[in-house]
């Protein structure tokens, strides 16, 4: 009996021995969920400042493979989209590891941009891939504050100060200079899809780049993602069925979210309201 407990240990410490100096291949995955940008002073979504750790924490896993990014986002600012995409680059550049997206219920706009820090993009035939365009929306109430018989006073030291005033009727040389600006960020995105998709897209600019949206199975098509699959069955098919998954997400105080909570419920409602919009736009 204490001959075979003892080879009992010893296999175990074999075991052991063999995880330590030939582990399996790990695959860190970082979730990108929700809308990009900011929603107020103390409300988040995906940005470079609360993404920057996590980001250099995936990097450094021990014996790592890839890293895997888990998107579900309808888009956002187009500033953090890019500075988020630049800095999974750098790193994967760096540490010289490849980078593999995975589109979930949406990686749209923005979120799209993410993606394209991959260098395979993966999607669900369902999944709601594309709309490479820009938007601003917004709501105007010159005609309810004459109602109200407020009297708005806006005074500026430079003509063009003041743009796209929601209190005064819509005046079309901001329009215009709205429309410039989209242009220009538009033209950004686009020349970011053909730098990160260069030969694979399969479909006219026209079509592809007017803000449009497809599932899944239609992008693999247009040459906008790789092929369809999940991020662990892609992956276990990569790395075989032993790799490991590390998961690195942002970290949220419950307690501050609760007391922020409660103090300012309205900021919070509005946010709350805004991002619904992201979400809507793709019917979720």
């Amino acid at each position: 009996m204490p001959l075979l407990h003892l080879l009992k240990k010893i296999r175990e410490v074999l075991k052991l021995l063999k995880r330590v100096i030939h582990p399996p291949p790990t695959v860190a995955v970082i979730p990108l969920s929700g809308v990009i940008g900011s929603f107020g002073p103390r409300r988040r979504g995906l940005s470079l400042e609360s993404l920057a750790p996590v980001i250099a924490r995936a990097f450094k896993v021990g014996g790592l493979k890839a890293v895997a990014l888990a998107i579900n986002s309808p888009g956002g600012s187009p500033v953090q989209s890019a500075l988020i995409q630049k800095r999974i680059r750098a790193l994967a550049e760096e540490k010289k590891v490849p980078v593999f997206a995975f589109a979930e219920d949406v990686a749209a706009s923005g979120g799209y941009w993410l993606a394209l820090a991959g260098d395979e993009v993966y999607a669900d035939e369902n999944s709601i891939v594309g709309s490479i365009g820009v938007i601003s929306a917004g709501f105007g109430f010159p005609d309810a504050i004459r109602r109200l018989g407020i009297e708005r006073r806006v005074h500026t030291a430079g003509e063009k100060k003041s743009f796209h005033d929601p209190f005064q009727d819509e005046k079309p040389e901001d329009v215009a200079r709205l429309r410039a600006l989209q242009d220009e960020i538009h033209e950004n995105f686009r020349d970011f899809v053909r730098t990160r998709r260069a030969g694979k897209l399969n479909a006219p600019e026209t079509e592809l780049f007017t803000g449009e949206f497809w599932t899944g199975r239609r992008a693999v098509a247009l040459g906008l993602i790789d092929g369809l699959g999940d991020l662990r069955t892609v992956m276990r098919a990569r790395y075989g069925e032993k790799v490991r998954f590390r998961v690195f997400r942002q970290e949220r105080s419950l307690v501050g979210s609760l007391l922020r909570g409660q103090q300012e419920w309205p900021e919070h409602a509005l946010a709350a309201l805004d991002e619904r919009l992201w979400w809507s736009r793709y019917g979720l």
